[in-house]
């Protein structure tokens, strides 16, 4: 498949946001906000507390609006200037962070809660753009291809923080003014590659716009959800979606504490990290490939079954080869189960109010990764062993793949 202009300026806002995701998000301003606050005098268990209400209010914030802001965004010429208000406040709000002084760590949380929006809100347009953008045979290619150049994106911004950060700014910069060139870093990425997005992808699937489109908006979601049994696949899948999606974002998550109780060390686990993305840039072209030769069906069904194999796997983790091994294994299949499944979806969803039904896609990916962290927090105060923890995932993987294969192989035109 050969991309045109336009679809590849659709590509690179995965690539555009990376930057943001790993270094803002991932691995900078946790860290960052818990010294500036530690140093404002706040408790480090404080810190800690105050860290996770600012991420769990910007994602209950951003799953409550999402489906009201799909709807709003289906009607004629409103979805590209939903988007581009959206990832606007993302890199207003990230440049921000960037410029506040260290001591106003109340302001940082509060910056960092409108640039979650900002994120999360231009994610679910750029999802469903994703129908305006190629039609049900690309779909798989397309899919994959942006996840693949958003992983790898990530990996050349977090690199080039990382030469300043063992330069110490070659030689200039403090630890703190570092952190914060890291941030202004990872807004001008975001800006400077949302520009071929901007100028080059447009709106084709829409409704005419009504008289009252904030109050149409809210009765269509409303009539969405209860009759949603008129979309009884696309209904399911979501259950489906839910189940596995929560498990694969629950590894991702834990992973780096379940590292530290086997002996791994912080660098190594970086490093990992950094490996992790890697490895899912060509793999997740890889699954848009492999849907390709066989079905989008499959290639989520053998995604679903890698995880099993690392959940069960996992049991064995002893090692800190244990636990690269595993790392790689998640890398090849993280992107490639996340590029498929969105590109499915957009195939059940009614093009022209894909943005409405990919609201509600965004929630379930919102509040993907809650049952897992649970499970894994009990079985493991259970069994006193984060590996026992990690395998109980293979629960939520097996949930999904049972209800997975319930949803028949012609519910999409190609599945």
């Amino acid at each position: 498949m050969t991309l045109n202009k336009e679809q590849w300026s659709w590509v690179f806002y995965d690539w555009a946001n990376s930057g943001y995701g790993i270094i803002v998000t991932t691995a900078v301003l946790p860290i960052y906000f818990k010294g500036v606050a530690e140093s404002s005098g706040v408790a480090a268990a404080n810190a800690t507390a105050y860290w996770g209400y600012a991420n769990s209010f910007g994602t209950l914030l951003v799953a409550i609006l999402a489906p009201f802001l799909g709807a709003l965004a289906d009607y004629r010429g409103f979805k590209k200037r939903l988007m581009t208000g959206f990832a606007s406040l993302g890199m207003v709000m990230t440049l921000g962070l960037a410029l506040l002084p260290s001591s106003q760590w109340q302001w940082l949380l509060l910056i960092y809660i409108l640039s979650i929006l900002g994120y999360s809100g231009g994610n679910l347009f750029y999802d469903s753009f994703l129908t305006d953008v190629s039609d049900d045979r690309q779909m798989d290619r397309l899919s994959s291809v942006g996840y693949g150049f958003g992983y790898l994106g990530g990996v050349i911004a977090f690199l080039l923080f990382m030469v300043l950060e063992f330069t110490n700014g070659f030689g200039q910069l403090s630890s703190l003014a570092v952190a914060r060139w890291g941030f202004a870093l990872a807004a001008v990425w975001w800006i400077v590659f949302f520009i071929p997005f901007q100028r080059n992808v447009h709106q084709r699937h829409a409704l005419d716009v009504t008289s009252a489109p904030l109050k149409q908006s809210w009765h269509r979601v409303w009539q969405t959800i209860i009759h949603l049994r008129q979309h009884k696949y696309l209904a399911w899948f979501l259950i489906a979606y839910f189940c596995y999606i929560d498990g694969v974002d629950t590894i991702f998550t834990m992973a780096t504490s379940i590292g530290l109780d086997i002996g791994i060390n912080s660098t190594t686990l970086i490093m990992v990290l950094l490996v992790v993305q890697l490895v899912a840039f060509p793999f997740s072209i890889f699954y848009g490939w492999l849907a390709g030769k066989t079905s989008t069906r499959t290639g989520i069904l053998i995604a679903i079954m890698v995880y099993l194999v690392i959940c069960v796997d996992a049991l064995n983790l002893k090692s800190t080869t244990d636990f690269w091994i595993l790392a790689v294994l998640v890398g090849t299949s993280q992107g490639g189960i996340q590029a498929l499944s969105r590109s499915y979806f957009g195939r059940l969803v009614p093009k022209e109010r894909s943005s409405e039904f990919f609201g509600f896609y965004n929630i379930l990916g919102k509040f993907s990764a809650v049952l897992g962290p649970i499970l894994v927090g009990v079985i493991t105060q259970m069994t006193g062993q984060s590996r026992i923890g990690a395998a109980s995932l293979s629960i939520l993987f097996v949930i999904g793949l049972i209800i997975f294969l319930t949803i028949p192989r012609s519910a999409t035109g190609k599945s």
